[in-house]
């Protein structure tokens, strides 16, 4: 290995008091000089007279004193250039940032953070973007793109989050889309973004990017977590090793954030620092040589060392690329991990994976000393018991169903409330607009579509959002998934997607929104499946307003037991039918803490924008179609078409056929038109009560679910999932209706 030893230097705890104190460190605290209460007065005349001129964040300029250490500043939105900070050395009483930044040309940067899941990136990305940032999908992909820009030194910003991962190899589209865009839109820069208390783990990352031969800054983050755990990182001498600056960070409280800017932008206007070569063992560094001096031959796109690697670890997407282009190298590679594979009696890529984790292990153990701890941990403590084979899931079951009762008791009476509140400006409309069709358009059409998004989605979809990211900040989601691992395997999914599948209970739309979190597109596609069939509260509205109240509760519970078979039975025959293998759960179990409430708000709030921006358009041409088509007098037509379906083969009455056309809008309005087109639900025959319920259970998703399907998974598999749902639902009603006829039920 091209390892050897350095010095011992300083201990993690003694980093985080340098970073205090010193360069880098929390510059929200250290101005330089005393704290007494003139000098706040001052600095607070400081700042007034900052702001007045500047128009944005706390003077961070001492005139007259050398370099200080600074906060990252954000700018006032109007600028238009992102978060502004400060700069320069020796200001001699000038201030920098004089120049006006709209007139003067910015120089651009491009830097993409990249790491493990859990790691502190996205806590980074949030400090330094603030609310400049913007959240989509990768082009062509369900991936998510979180995208943010700052001003810095002169510079503007791009900064990219991309997606938390373990290895640059082809698993997963996160994987694929992060590799593709280090290696092609080549960013100016990337941080790495590792975790100081698991350095060896992440290290095998870092690794992989440094054969990449990027430019890299490494930041070394939760270094106070390494602390408390006895671990001290000689920071400087991993910086000697890796020939890459090392910055320690504690993102969380901001610590480090600005040295590490600050070095990123100093690497680049070097021109980047060239890593050191990582070297493996000898039989597999020859292999390696001899196969990139072939590729240099042909000029590919990858870096040839990289490449060369690849190969012989047999990675799919680089095999097909390197056999279009040359075809020979393609077979040479093969025959190379052929002889590492009979010296090694293992598989190539096996073999290439441990010389990596050897290093990465030889790495860790110069730069860190781990004093054990004389006991254990709190911390430590709740891993062992929400982790346990009994307590673990007695405890997940009750957080379970109180975050299970909590939203859809938040969202019941929020909903209630909200539709009371907005329902009122129904005179207003009808004082300007009269009762004509007009009214209806605008009122009925274009108003209730807005008041239905308001009063269903948005009252699940935030407290949804704040339990989910509250849940992964705290680590308590890698725990909930490894625990239901082995049921959710059933369906061919892991144990990451009972979160959303449970909480589809409350709304199917943040539920198919959280289906994000699963990591192959394949995995995505089979949990929204899945979470789409779940009967959402408004669906419960039906459910226990007719059938519950009119059959009785034992039949509106034997109705979620078919639903749950249904659910488990389709499942499993979608795993079967989609294409691609399984995979098992690989998640780190992150340390357990206090959620990070600026972090969970921001996440939550992006969310949020985002399904305003991309449903509430659907929702609302949607529901002003329908409208216009009732306005038009269609719906007898309407009625009159479905009529075979919904009178022959389901057994309703005809008038049900709207009820089930309105129940796309809203699924509880189906029990709301029933009830205004029939005047008294009471004329209908118990088993027509239970077949309606059915077929509304399981037919097409709510307007709002599928605008949300149409954005996670795009037009072809949402429209395949909708009437694959509809057409199910007429079946199984039918099937239903003609079983119960015979049996006499109910």
């Amino acid at each position: 290995m091209f390892l050897q030893g350095w010095k011992d230097g300083i201990s993690a705890k003694n980093s985080i008091n340098s970073l205090k104190t010193g360069r880098g460190g929390n510059n929200h605290l250290d101005r330089g000089e005393p704290q007494t209460g003139k000098t706040r007065q001052r600095q607070k005349q400081r700042q007034r007279l900052h702001q007045k001129t500047y128009g944005h964040g706390t003077d961070t300029w001492d005139a007259g004193e050398g370099r200080q250490n600074r906060p990252v500043q954000r700018s006032r939105r109007d600028i238009g250039q992102g978060v502004k900070a400060s700069s320069g050395e020796g200001y001699g009483g000038e201030d920098p940032r004089g120049e006006n930044p709209v007139e003067t040309k910015r120089k651009t940067l491009t830097i993409a953070l990249a790491g493990n899941a859990n790691v502190g990136k996205s806590v980074i990305f949030n400090y330094l973007t603030g609310l400049h940032q913007h959240i989509g999908n990768w082009p062509g992909k369900t991936v998510e793109r979180a995208e943010g820009t700052l001003f810095f030194k002169g510079y503007l910003i791009d900064i990219i989050d991309l997606p938390g991962i373990y290895s640059l190899s082809t698993f997963s589209l996160e994987e694929l889309v992060s590799r593709e865009y280090i290696a092609f839109e080549k960013p100016d820069l990337v941080i790495n973004v590792v975790d100081a208390s698991v350095l060896e783990r992440n290290l095998f990352f870092t690794l992989q990017l440094i054969e990449l031969e990027t430019p890299m800054v490494l930041a070394l983050n939760q270094i106070d977590i390494a602390a408390k755990k006895g671990i001290q990182i000689d920071h400087k001498k991993l910086e000697r090793i890796l020939g890459i600056p090392v910055v320690p960070t504690v993102a969380i409280k901001g610590i480090g954030v600005y040295a590490l800017l600050e070095r990123a932008v100093e690497v680049v206007e070097k021109g980047g620092v060239k890593p050191v070569r990582i070297k493996y063992g000898k039989e597999v560094e020859e292999q390696i040589q001899k196969l990139t001096q072939f590729i240099e031959k042909v000029g590919f796109k990858y870096p040839a060392r990289w490449t060369a690697i690849k190969l012989l670890e047999r990675d799919e997407e680089i095999q097909k690329q390197i056999g279009e282009v040359a075809p020979e190298i393609l077979e040479k590679s093969r025959k190379l991990a052929e002889e590492i594979e009979n010296l090694h009696g293992h598989p190539c890529e096996t073999v290439i994976v441990s010389e990596r984790y050897e290093t990465a292990r030889c790495i860790a153990a110069q730069v860190q000393e781990i004093t054990p701890g004389t006991k254990q941990t709190l911390t430590d403590r709740i891993h062992n018991i929400t982790t346990h084979i009994v307590y673990g899931y007695l405890i997940m079951l009750g957080v379970l169903l109180a975050i299970f009762y909590s939203i859809f008791t938040f969202g019941d009476i929020t909903s209630g409330y909200l539709e009371d509140l907005l329902y009122r400006l129904e005179p207003v409309f009808q004082s300007f607009l009269g009762e004509g069709v007009t009214m209806k358009l605008i009122w009925g059409g274009i108003m209730e579509s807005i008041i239905a998004g308001v009063t269903i989605a948005l009252p699940y979809i935030v407290p949804f959002y704040l339990v989910l990211f509250s849940l992964e900040d705290s680590g308590y989601l890698s725990r909930i998934a490894f625990l239901m691992d082995a049921v959710m395997h059933k369906i061919g999914l892991h144990g990451k997607a009972f979160i959303p599948v449970m909480l589809a209970f409350g709304c199917n739309v943040p539920a198919c929104l959280g289906c994000k979190i699963m990591e192959t597109e394949r995995e995505r596609l089979l949990a929204i499946f899945v979470v789409t069939l779940v009967p959402c509260a408004a669906v419960s509205v039906v459910v226990l307003g007719l059938v519950g109240k009119y059959v009785g509760l034992e039949w509106a519970l034997i109705l979620y037991m078919i639903d749950l078979a249904i659910i488990l039975t389709l499942g499993r025959i979608a795993f079967k039918a989609l294409p691609g293998e399984p995979t098992g759960l690989i998640m780190e179990m992150n340390e357990i803490r206090v959620p990070h409430l600026k972090t969970v708000l921001t996440q939550t709030w992006f969310r949020l924008k985002e399904f305003i921006i991309i449903a509430f358009p659907l929702i609302i041409v949607s529901g002003f179609i329908i409208k216009l088509v009732e306005v038009l007098g269609y719906l007898n037509l309407i009625v009159n078409i479905m009529s075979p379906v919904t009178v022959n083969w389901l057994g309703l009455e005809p008038e049900m056929g709207i009820s089930l056309l309105f129940g796309i809008f809203r699924k509880e309005l189906a029990l709301i038109m029933l009830a205004t087109v029939l005047g008294n639900l009471a004329v209908l025959s118990p088993l027509q009560m239970v077949v309606f319920t059915l077929v509304v259970m399981l037919y097409i998703p709510c307007v709002a679910t599928t605008a949300v399907l149409v954005k996670e998974t795009g037009w072809k598999n949402a429209l395949l999932i909708t009437v694959s749902e509809v057409l199910f639902a007429l079946l199984v009603g039918g099937i239903v209706f003609r079983v119960f006829s015979l049996l006499g039920l109910p």
